[in-house]
C-alpha cells in the first residue's frame, strides 16, 4: 500500500502540470490568398485553428471586396492559433516561408495588388526578433533581398464565413484555382522538395 503522504502528493503533482501547461499564443502571417494559408496550417501539428482575415491597413473591419479593390492598406492574412507546448513560433515561420515566394512584389503567384504582398505581423517582441532572423536567413540563402515585409500587428479583421475553410468546403473549385494559379509550381521552382514544408522534426 502506497504511504499517505504520496497519495497526498500524486494530485498536487498533476495539478502542477496542468498549471505549468502554457496557453495558445496566436500568430498572424500573410503568404497571399488566404484559402491557401490557412490549408497548409491546418496541417501542422499543434495548430488550434486557422481564421482567414485581413491585417496591416487603416480602414476596421473591411469587407473582402473592400480590400481586394485596393486603397485599405490590408493584406489577405491568416490568424493561427497554435499550442505552444507542441508547435513554437519558429516552426511555423518555416511553414511560412515554404509557402510562399518571398521574392514577389505586392503579389503571390496569379494573385496581384498589395492585398497579396507576402507579410509577418508579429505580436510580441520575441515574434518580431524570430521574424527578422527568419527574413535574414532566407536572404542569406538566396543571396537577395526578399519583399517580404515585417509590420507590427495592430489588429486582425475576420472575413466573411464564406472564406472560411474554403479549401475544405470547395475542394473541387480550390484544387482547379490552386493549380491555375501556378502556387505549387512556383514553390517548387523556389523551395525544391521543401516546398509547402511543415516543421522539421
Amino acid at each position: 500500500m502506497r504511504p499517505l503522504s504520496a497519495l497526498l502528493l500524486t494530485p498536487l503533482l498533476l495539478l502542477g502540470a496542468f498549471a505549468q501547461a502554457q496557453e495558445p499564443a496566436r500568430a498572424v502571417f500573410a503568404g497571399g490568398c488566404f484559402w491557401c494559408v490557412e490549408e497548409a496550417y491546418d496541417k501542422v501539428e499543434g495548430v488550434l485553428s486557422t481564421t482567414s482575415g485581413f491585417s496591416g491597413g487603416q480602414v476596421e473591419a473591411p469587407s473582402y471586396q473592400r480590400v481586394v479593390a485596393g486603397g485599405t492598406g490590408h493584406a489577405e492574412v491568416v490568424e493561427v492559433t497554435y499550442d505552444p507546448d507542441v508547435v513554437d513560433y519558429q516552426d511555423l515561420l518555416h511553414v511560412f516561408w515554404r509557402n510562399i515566394d518571398p521574392f514577389a512584389v505586392d503579389r503571390q503567384f496569379c494573385d496581384a495588388g498589395d492585398s497579396y504582398r507576402s507579410a509577418l505581423f508579429p505580436m510580441n517582441a520575441e515574434q518580431r526578433e524570430l521574424g527578422e532572423a527568419s527574413l535574414a536567413a532566407v536572404e542569406e540563402r538566396f543571396g537577395r533581398e526578399v519583399a517580404t515585409e515585417i509590420s507590427d500587428f495592430e489588429a486582425f479583421y475576420p472575413a466573411e464565413a464564406y472564406h472560411q475553410d474554403y479549401y475544405q468546403k470547395n475542394p473541387l473549385r480550390y484544387r482547379f484555382y490552386k493549380s491555375a494559379c501556378g502556387r505549387d509550381d512556383r514553390l517548387a521552382e523556389v523551395w525544391g522538395n521543401e516546398a509547402g514544408g511543415l516543421p522539421l522534426p
